[in-house]
């Protein structure tokens, strides 16, 4: 009897020849399959709908298609990452921009292709609750502007869930950029020059940032600037900083504390340089070890930030239930476990070597000196002890970035890596902590508030409440916990993400511990953002925080620092780090990498 051909397969041929068509390239591999849809190279991994969908979700998995097409053949990576900013809110604006330039050049050539990605746009924008906001805190000002921008570009009208995303933010950014907004048209068949505009929309909306490889005159011509006594030119203006009279340790001739003026993107060693006192401020830990705040750095009100309990966020139900959607995602990741565990076992232990005590009159008989015995018996030096080599005992704790830009795949590979991690790490005799961050509002909470009432002050500090997470601390045991990592998987706990001080918050806990070993291991996608704090303090201002945190650690304490980056490279910040981009990898060469890190120093 003839096998029956799949009712899918007849779907798959028109998809890759769609697909190659478009991007006209005949040698476009295309996959289909489970896990998420990627586009590396000429390599796409496309999702298959389910038998019997409805005709809207067909047209979503087309778009997907149909996007990646369009980038295979509109997009050139080389000249993204030369015009794209280093980081921060102004990168993801960046990038959302760049995808409706690719987006409306397909919308406006065919009318299918935009009825896909119409339908494609309004399935990730549910899948990102965006559907759901009702405020302009909640919503994203970075996603409003690339959506703007591809309404602008097609003409056409957004799916519903995205004009709830961009009706918040439509006349502010027209005010600030519309007019930039309305060059990008004439150019959208250049990548560069539409790149070089999108950095003016950027400027426009208080949002510039560092970019790679600055014009070399740029430093010439502010030098010369400064010498005439004329203002550099520059997209950010500088700020006059008052430093107190204790952290200068001089005064000028009028008795007032020194003004040093300071570039808003100026770290903490050029001011140092600047200084013409020769005693810096300290930065470094105290006698505990702990951490202090960055003297360039403050949060406007830390009286609404929150250290809760992740259990104390869910009701017992709830908690279960999104537990057993985690527990869903490691069916197929079993394997990986065990090996990883193995592993990971192996290194750890392996400072457990055996040792030995000889020449002793009593013990286990050494065969080595079993000669000696039968000539004389009463030898008393022919006996060895066992002893044990003194083991560091370890403490691990685990910081995951639970914000917003977290959602989906992001989060779920966070919470897989935290729960094969933390059992192997247990099953190792390691104690283990597992630390969440957040914000407990969109763009600004009751700290905000209060700086509005205030009058809005300049140069505020953070902007935001922060909420950070114990889903499990270092002397509770697993089984009690291994609930609460479900909670990560509800979406609407996912907000802003202000890493800086989470780092340094999970790195202090981590110091009034006894363990000899203690490593802080942090698991995020990337930069700390939160539009509330950037939109009034330097664009690079929770970078720099964040930069401090890290430098803090991984020179001037034991604590030892990892960075496992989620579908984003993070060793440019981070000095030992990793990359994943899907939780199938722990099973493979990730294992390895993973190991390595645990790797035991003397």
């Amino acid at each position: 009897m003839k096998n029956e051909e799949n009712p899918l397969e007849p779907f798959k041929r028109a998809m890759t020849a769609t697909m190659r068509a478009i991007a006209e390239d005949d040698e476009l591999d295309v996959t289909f399959g489970k896990g998420n849809p990627f586009l590396r190279g000429s390599s796409a991994h496309m999702p298959l709908p389910n038998i019997g969908c409805t005709e809207a979700e067909l047209d979503a998995v087309r778009g997907v298609g149909d996007e990646f097409a369009l980038r295979r053949r509109y997009h050139d990576d080389a000249v993204h990452r030369t015009h794209a900013p280093n980081g921060g809110p102004a990168q993801e604006l960046f990038q959302w921009v760049e995808d409706a330039r690719i987006a409306s050049i397909g919308t406006l050539r065919m009318e299918g292709v935009a009825q896909n990605l119409d339908a494609s746009l309004e399935a990730l924008c549910r899948q990102a609750a965006f559907d759901t906001v009702t405020a302009e805190t909640e919503a994203p000002l970075s996603v409003a502007v690339g959506l703007l921008v591809r309404q602008r570009l097609t003409g056409r009208a957004l799916p519903p869930s995205a004009e709830n995303v961009v009706r918040f933010w439509r006349d502010y950014v027209q005010e600030r950029a519309g007019e930039h907004l309305d060059q990008l048209r004439d150019c959208m068949g250049d990548q560069a020059t539409f790149a070089r505009r999108c950095r003016s929309i950027m400027a426009d909306l208080g949002l510039a940032a560092e970019f790679d490889d600055p014009p070399a005159d740029d430093s010439d011509q502010d030098a010369e600037s400064m010498e005439d006594g004329q203002d550099p030119e520059s997209e950010l203006s500088p700020e006059d900083v008052v430093l107190e009279e204790d952290s200068l340790g001089e005064e000028d001739a009028d008795g007032d504390a020194t003004v040093v003026e300071m570039d808003a993107d100026m770290d903490l060693s050029e001011l140092a340089a600047q200084s013409e006192d020769d005693e810096a401020p300290n930065t470094t830990p105290d006698d505990s070890g702990r951490i202090r705040v960055d003297f360039n750095y403050q949060p406007f009100s830390t009286e609404f930030d929150e250290v809760v309990r992740a259990e104390e966020l869910c009701d017992s139900e709830e908690l279960s239930r999104l537990r057993g959607l985690l527990d869903q995602q490691l069916v197929s990741l079993q394997h990986a476990t065990s090996k990883l565990a193995n592993r990971l076992q192996r290194r750890l232990l392996a400072k457990q070597t055996r040792a030995w005590e000889f020449d002793l009159d009593e013990g286990i008989l050494d065969t080595s000196r079993l000669s000696q015995v039968v000539v004389d018996p009463m030898n008393p030096l022919a006996y060895k002890q066992e002893k044990e080599t003194k083991f560091r005992d370890t403490v691990v704790t685990m910081l995951i970035d639970s914000s917003g830009s977290m959602r989906g795949r992001s989060i779920t590979i966070a919470a897989v890596c935290a729960d094969i991690l933390g059992r192997t790490l247990e099953r190792c005799s390691v104690r283990v902590e597992i630390l969440g961050f957040t914000t407990r509002a969109w763009r600004g909470g009751q700290s905000r508030e209060e700086w509005i009432n205030a009058g809005k002050p300049a140069s505020p500090g953070r902007l935001n409440d922060l909420r950070h997470i114990v889903y499990k601390g270092a002397d509770d045991p697993w089984r009690r916990t291994r609930r609460n990592l479900g909670l990560m998987m509800r979406e609407e706990l996912l907000k802003e993400n202000i890493d800086g001080e989470a780092l340094i918050w999970a790195h202090n806990r981590l110091v009034m511990r006894q363990e000899q070993r203690r490593v802080l291991m942090v698991i995020s996608d990337g930069l700390p953002v939160d539009n509330s704090t950037l939109l009034v303090n330097p664009n690079n201002y929770l970078e720099q925080h964040l930069k401090y945190a890290i430098d803090q650690i991984e020179n001037h304490s034991e604590v030892e620092l990892i960075a496992i980056g989620i579908g984003h490279d993070v060793t440019h910040h981070y000095e030992r780090a990793v990359t994943i981009t899907d939780a199938e990898q722990l099973g493979g060469a990730m294992t390895e990498q993973l190991a390595e890190l645990f790797d035991v120093q003397n």
